[in-house]
């Protein structure tokens, strides 16, 4: 097994429990700095409660959970989790509508974040360049001062995965991003998050089997809380007891 102190995301054992059923089953996952998981399953497979778990919203019964190599998770708070550099985003986006795309980043970099630093705000050239560059990871260089409520859906999703990294993230977990998208918008997406995980580990949550092959990464299934299979796609979707259980319903 991969040494924990060479990983990003280091799950070992995992196991949780709510009113006796059990969510999470002895789970085990890694993920390596600049690497992109995706992981598929069935509804109830333990996916939210996973992530639920990474960025502590919920506790385990049992197993380790380390980020970035030797930090415990299951000894931080949430809002400790989220300044330690763990980025979540949630399957519908959560955007400011009456604000710019611009202004969106602005009020999402990593900056003091008090009412009044906010109002007397003045971007530095470190910042203006910073937005600028996640503007062209994004794809929204061209609407950078369109109100976030004009966007198309897809856009918005793609806004919301910019304000989370201006919020410059080791780790970005990213709940079923497609959803809702054209089948460009959902080509592109793959694109960026691909571009993402060049420079960040990436975990992607994702029932659409054709974004995950366009993802073109490691595959982990998972069913009742534990790990079913892990591999390419292919290697996946051919697992015999995958089909049976996920991707033959």
């Amino acid at each position: 097994m991969t040494e924990k102190h060479e990983t990003m995301l280091y799950l070992d054992g995992v196991s949780v429990s709510f009113d006796g059923f059990r969510a999470l089953n002895n789970l085990s996952i890694i993920v390596h700095p600049n690497e992109m998981l995706a992981i598929i399953g069935p509804n109830g497979a333990g996916k939210t409660t996973m992530m639920d778990i990474i960025t502590g919203k919920t506790r385990a019964d049992d197993g380790e959970v380390y980020f970035n190599g030797t930090i415990d998770l299951s000894k931080r708070s949430e809002a400790e989790i989220a300044n330690l550099g763990i980025g979540r985003k949630f399957q519908k986006p959560t955007v400011f509508e009456s604000q710019s795309v611009r202004d969106n980043l602005v009020l999402a970099l990593k900056t003091s974040r008090s009412i009044f630093s906010a109002l007397f705000y003045t971007e530095t050239d470190a910042d203006g360049a910073r937005i600028d560059d996640i503007l062209r990871t994004v794809r929204l260089t061209g609407r950078a001062e369109a109100l976030a409520a004009d966007l198309s859906h897809g856009q918005k999703q793609w806004l919301e995965i910019g304000m989370l990294l201006a919020q410059d993230p080791k780790l970005l977990l990213v709940d079923e991003p497609v959803a809702g998208m054209t089948d460009s918008e959902t080509a592109e997406t793959a694109t960026l998050l691909r571009d993402i995980a060049k420079t960040r580990s990436v975990v992607v949550v994702e029932h659409d089997m054709s974004f995950v092959r366009a993802l073109n990464t490691r595959v982990v299934c998972l069913a009742e809380g534990t790990v079913l299979a892990e591999g390419s796609l292919d290697q996946v979707s051919a697992n015999p007891i995958v089909i049976e259980r996920y991707l033959g319903r």
